[in-house]
């Protein structure tokens, strides 16, 4: 579909466990106006989602024909709607097809992905409209896409259909290291994690010193401990630790994909936190893309083009 096809005026939405953002599209898929607030569904009281979505974009919604599309956690059990999860693989005529009427007709969340591998079902939301908003913008049909984060996602995207994707829990386990181990110890008190909070500044030395060690070693339950005993050996400073940490994380998740030199692997997320995985990514001997939020923006003013009336 042509770039240039206008569509209703759009509402688009990401709203998450901890956070909602929100953008006013133009008919021709140009962010006309950007929102962002605290206000991720678990802050939302039971029944509570109308008077939070009219209190912040109610006046975005009076524009004539106005739609509004919803991506993220908002269409989980605990969210506003609960939306399907379409099967891989699938493209954007399936999120179309499944979407969750709020309001038929002018609001609506966005189905989330599932996956299965060796009996283990894997699932996503959110991120599928990242997915297909990054292979627009990049103009490619086919593409390895990693949406870096606590649940990291690794999307393999062919003839522009989600084919397959895996999630890695890799923020999650930094955060369980860095605050529930015996690592805890040895890090400096903090208020913010770098591997987490990508607004803080990282050691690059530390950091590629941590992503090398866990891509030559064999496994994170051993190399992890290296954050413990360079401490003890005065060979990793305290201001390093959490950098190392992060790197060891980042690290290990990429030798689990076991990605041949000469890859390229599009990286979708934070400007902070994608331009830690492209370094990381660059020890892999891989080439990367970055994008950013407007992944997201896009992918939604797709889907809004297969149901503009």
């Amino acid at each position: 579909m042509a770039l240039g096809r206008r569509v209703r005026p759009l509402v688009a939405l990401d709203w998450g466990t901890s956070s909602l953002r929100g953008a006013r599209l133009a008919g021709d898929g140009s962010v006309a106006e950007e929102r962002a607030f605290p206000l991720g569904i678990l802050t939302v009281p039971p029944g509570g989602f109308p008077a939070v979505f009219a209190a912040h974009f109610g006046d975005w919604m009076d524009a004539p024909g106005a739609l509004c599309l919803i991506v993220g956690m908002a269409g989980s059990q605990q969210g506003w709607l609960e939306a399907p999860y379409c099967r891989c693989p699938a493209g954007f005529d399936e999120l179309a097809q499944w979407l969750a009427w709020v309001e038929p007709g002018r609001i609506a969340i966005v189905p989330g992905l599932s996956f299965e591998a060796d009996g283990v079902p894997d699932v996503m939301r959110g991120e599928e409209t990242q997915v297909f908003g990054a292979l627009r913008l990049l103009g490619a049909p086919d593409a390895l896409i990693v949406l870096p984060g606590t649940h990291s996602k690794w999307v393999q995207v062919r003839s522009g259909r989600i084919e397959s994707f895996a999630t890695l829990m890799t923020g999650e386990f930094y955060a369980l290291l860095r605050r529930h181990s015996i690592l805890a110890r040895t890090l400096p008190a903090e208020d913010a994690e770098p591997h987490d909070e990508p607004n803080v500044d990282l050691n690059d030395n530390a950091f590629d010193a941590g992503v090398a060690l866990a891509l030559r070693g064999a496994s994170l339950l051993h190399t992890a401990f290296s954050v413990r005993s360079l401490a003890l050996f005065k060979r990793l400073q305290p201001a390093q630790a959490t950098s190392y940490l992060s790197g060891l994380v980042i690290g290990e998740e990429l030798r689990s994909r076991a990605l041949a030199s000469g890859s390229v692997v599009v990286v979708v997320g934070d400007t902070r936190l994608t331009g830690r995985y492209a370094r990381a990514l660059a020890q892999c001997g891989a080439v990367t893309h970055c994008l950013g939020a407007q992944a997201t923006w896009r992918g939604l003013h797709e889907i809004a083009a297969r149901i503009a009336a």
